[in-house]
């Protein structure tokens, strides 16, 4: 039988969509979800891997952007921290609220007491759904935080906010699997030609990177949410807009683990922004940067490099200062920023340009241009986008239908039930941050059934392949079956975030990896390995860096 992404390229090139998505990141895969989930019919194309350029390189953050009130975006603080409660309310295996514990220098440029009200004011905004702010003395820091130098601060203080309890790039395809469930013809690794409308259809000319082979996509609509490449698909389609992106460079740098209390420390960094060390695991993400760039495709330099390091070798008190050795991964990526007419970033202060996304609609030729946006708002960004399909004429026969969120708690608990019954918990990996149960409900919700049925069936399926990580034998052949893994990076950086916490020489020479390529690739293992580790961009440091 062939495999799913063979029969979603089959089924792609079969009849007339309603909606045709160019576009597989954030804004593309919920689009999907919220269209097919509500009846419509539905087609998703990315050139690379779903999540595979911006989605991929946040800060993992679900926050209403508390730094969004010194530029006085008091309204979209208010949709954001709304968007955030939303988000924590529907998915609480995903979702989770988090301390913040940020450091006050003396001599900042705001007053500690107008930052402490800033809190209270952001929490109004949320409506008071998360904890209360906390102030702190420099010594209440040093209680909480041993590591953070407190020598030149003036204080600080603890709020909440809330973070993704595994990756970005992970929850990305949560959304693209459930387009699929309901019925989306979605397809990876398919580059888009350009578009052209004729007779009130679309057609779109695309090929498959990995055959070259070219196929044409009808639709009646057409989106475009091809993140920082939606300027260059407009262009090639002839589609003209009132705005367009600029970018800013966010980097972040994976290092061995600097805090292990689960806070996010907050610091203003050397250029005065926000600065974060992220809990991830066994690790700390250290970031982020914002430098405006004129092409989307950037990597890290050793500026990047030096910035982020310095930054937190001055504010945390550590054995010793980390170095690009210690480096593990690299996160790197581009926000697209929505400017309208002939701004650029050269015209003004990046850092004041609005993080609010903005959708043009062209309706003569029914095509939607998504610009911008931001994780914390991607329900928002969904329940637009099927309005304005509505308006264009597609009817949504399920309109109204809940297509987000976590499966009910009857299906949760029936999981848990039959987890328990199998003594489950008992096969997690040792030096795990949560059980085994937790882990696999929250990646796979239903499809977490099947992997019970798999370790049921077979104990040898719940060992673990690749020495060093959490991933079993199970999770490898479920991700073969139903999660379109066409390169190994699809695996290690995206399905799963083993890339961005195990550094790539201890990758390439952990023992089962060859094993998981051939469970995942069959005959074609050897290759797809070669591929991944003569790939200078597959997330990860180059060699040279020194990093281990």
């Amino acid at each position: 039988m062939p495999d799913l992404r063979e029969r979603q390229l089959t089924r792609l090139g079969e009849g007339l969509y309603d909606v045709l998505i160019v576009g597989g990141g954030i804004n593309g895969a919920v689009s999907a979800a919220a269209l097919a989930g509500q009846g419509a019919r539905v087609a998703l194309i990315d050139r690379g891997d779903f999540a595979g350029m911006t989605s991929q390189a946040s800060s993992n953050l679900v926050w209403g952007g508390i730094k969004y009130l010194e530029s006085r975006e008091f309204a979209l603080v208010r949709e954001l921290c709304l968007s955030r409660n939303r988000l924590l309310r529907h998915y609480p295996s995903w979702v989770r609220e988090v301390r913040f514990l940020a450091t006050i220098d003396r001599g900042f440029r705001w007053d500690p007491r107008l930052l402490w009200l800033g809190t209270w004011v952001y929490w109004l905004f949320g409506s008071g759904f998360t904890r209360i702010p906390k102030r702190l003395s420099r010594r209440a820091i040093a209680r909480a935080e041993p590591r953070v130098d407190t020598a030149g601060a003036s204080g600080g203080f603890e709020y909440s906010d809330a973070f993704l309890s595994d990756h970005d790039a992970r929850f990305v395809f949560q959304f693209v699997r459930g387009a699929l469930r309901d019925g989306c013809a979605a397809a990876n690794y398919v580059e888009s030609l350009g578009a052209r409308r004729d007779g009130g259809v679309w057609t779109l000319h695309a090929r498959d990177v990995e055959t070259g082979r070219e196929r044409e996509i009808r639709a009646r609509v057409l989106v475009n949410a091809a993140g920082p490449l939606a300027d260059a698909h407009n262009a090639l389609s002839g589609v003209r807009t009132e705005h367009h992106h600029v970018f800013s460079k966010g980097v972040h740098l994976i290092v061995p683990q600097l805090s292990a209390s689960g806070r996010i420390l907050t610091f203003f960094g050397d250029d005065g922004r926000l600065f974060f060390v992220i809990p991830m695991g066994s690790r700390s993400c250290v970031g982020t940067t914002d430098t405006p760039v004129e092409h989307p495709d950037t990597r890290v330099t050793d500026a990047d490099r030096r910035f982020l390091l310095d930054n937190v070798n001055r504010r945390l008190k550590l054995s010793r200062p980390l170095a690009p050795a210690d480096v593990i991964a690299e996160r790197c990526g581009v926000r697209p920023l929505a400017v309208r007419g002939n701004a650029s970033l050269a015209a003004g202060d990046w850092l004041q340009l609005s993080r609010r996304h903005v959708i043009e609609v062209d309706r003569e030729r029914a095509h939607l241009s998504l610009f911008g946006g931001k994780l914390t708002d991607c329900l928002n960004v969904a329940e637009e986008v099927a309005d304005r399909v509505q308006e264009l004429g597609v009817a949504l026969p399920m309109c109204g239908r809940r297509w987000y969120g976590e499966p009910d708690a009857a299906a949760h608990e029936a999981f848990l039930d039959a987890a328990r019954a199998l003594q489950l918990d008992a096969y997690t990996p040792s030096g795990a941050h949560e059980p085994l149960s937790q882990r696999l409900w929250r990646r796979y919700d239903r499809d977490a059934m099947e992997l019970l049925a798999m370790i049921r069936a077979d104990a040898r399926a719940a060992e673990i392949v690749i020495e060093g990580t959490e991933y079993l034998r199970c999770e490898l052949a479920l991700a073969r079956e139903h999660e379109m893994i066409v390169r190994l990076e699809d695996f290690l950086r995206r399905r799963s975030r083993i890339a961005q916490i195990v550094g790539q020489t201890a990758l390439r020479d952990a023992p089962g990896l060859i094993e998981a390529c051939r469970i995942l690739f069959g005959d074609d293992a050897q290759r797809r390995f070669e591929q991944y580790f003569a790939d200078p961009a597959a997330g990860q440091p180059p060699p040279d860096s020194g990093a281990r």
